[in-house]
């Protein structure tokens, strides 16, 4: 089977209640296929009638795109891979099997309620097209909208009028790739307990220059503190980009690297504070029951998730990463 790409629209109402992490958790280990890219968006009413065209083979699923209101916040998820578009489409299923006990996402994550042969209430959950004509036409439109209508969004009218608001950021770490699985779904479920509004998804690869930098202001003190200060600081950059900085050529440090990365952006009161209550102590053993890095940390370094410490370090980190950038739709183009 050759590779193929296909998508997945997590629904305003799954992201809005927090239910992200868990349809991202079974999509990934049930189909073993890679996280592509991802982005949020709030569509336009003219994309919400491209996308509802292109899956008119589910006829509740095409009505309720076209009357969504035009900005409702939802993540689009690209997933690579050998017969990527039946595998998804299996996983997440479609009109006809929102009424088994778990088998497809739509069972889990959607309802249907219907009475009199009229539907009384429709919520899909998760949507992902039928077949690759489908997947093709909507890579497209959700590509060609990505930088008007994608990126990291405001969820400011989500909360009472007048609440001050913060924006951090989180980095999901490479050890929660190593094969297909549940964990980075995991993750943001944890991170769901917050109340906070998911406004940025980026999946990413971190390159070795940008790891000096993410890293530098610890190198000092690892160097102060520690013997072996510099050799330990080289393997946080290797553990998140794939090389250490002093195996690299100045050219070689600028590549992206070979860990994958997710960053999310989080949105909300006291996001920073809530972010890193959730995250937990650096040391897993030393964390908190129900927080990240206890359920998903193993070592200081290995430890699940990365968070900002500070307003001013989610600026400085989010530059560095370039998570502004888009590249959503150079990643589609480039495997299309």
């Amino acid at each position: 089977m050759a590779t193929q790409l296909t998508y997945v629209i997590i629904s305003p109402t799954a992201l809005r209640k927090g239910r992200t992490g868990g349809i991202l958790g079974r999509l990934i280990s049930r189909s073993g296929l890679e996280l592509h890219t991802g982005r949020l968006f709030a569509p336009s009413a003219d994309l919400l009638t491209a996308l509802s065209g292109s899956l008119a083979g589910q006829s509740k699923t095409s009505a309720y795109l076209k009357g969504l209101p035009a900005g409702s916040q939802a993540l689009a998820l690209v997933l690579c891979g050998e017969d990527a578009v039946a595998k998804v489409a299996s996983i997440v299923g479609n009109d006809a099997s929102m009424s088994g006990r778990g088998e497809t996402l739509r069972d889990t994550f959607g309802d249907l309620v219907e009475e009199n042969g009229k539907i009384v209430y429709f919520e899909p959950g998760a949507i992902a097209p039928a077949n690759a004509a489908e997947a093709a036409t909507g890579l497209k439109l959700l590509a060609d909208a990505s930088d008007a209508e994608g990126g990291i969004l405001d969820a400011t009218p989500t909360f009472p009028a007048g609440t001050a608001l913060e924006k951090t950021l989180v980095l999901i770490k490479p050890d929660n790739f190593t094969y297909p699985n549940t964990r980075p779904g995991g993750v943001i479920d944890l991170f769901a307990r917050t109340g906070l509004a998911l406004v940025g998804f980026k999946p990413f690869h971190m390159s070795v220059a940008q790891g000096e930098e993410f890293y530098g202001p610890v190198l000092d003190f690892l160097v102060e503190k520690l013997p072996d200060g510099r050799a330990q600081w080289e393997s946080i950059v290797a553990f998140m980009s794939g090389k250490r900085p002093s195996e690299c050529t100045p050219a070689e440090k600028n590549v992206p690297g070979t860990q994958p990365c997710v960053a999310l952006i989080y949105q909300g009161p006291d996001a920073v504070a809530k972010i890193r209550e959730a995250l937990g102590s650096t040391n897993p053993a030393n964390a908190a029951h129900g927080t990240i890095r206890k359920e998903f940390g193993t070592t200081i370094m290995i430890n699940g998730a990365h968070a900002s410490d500070s307003v001013e370090n989610v600026a400085r980190e989010t530059e560095i990463i370039r998570l502004s950038e888009n590249d959503f739709k150079t990643k589609i183009v480039a495997a299309l």
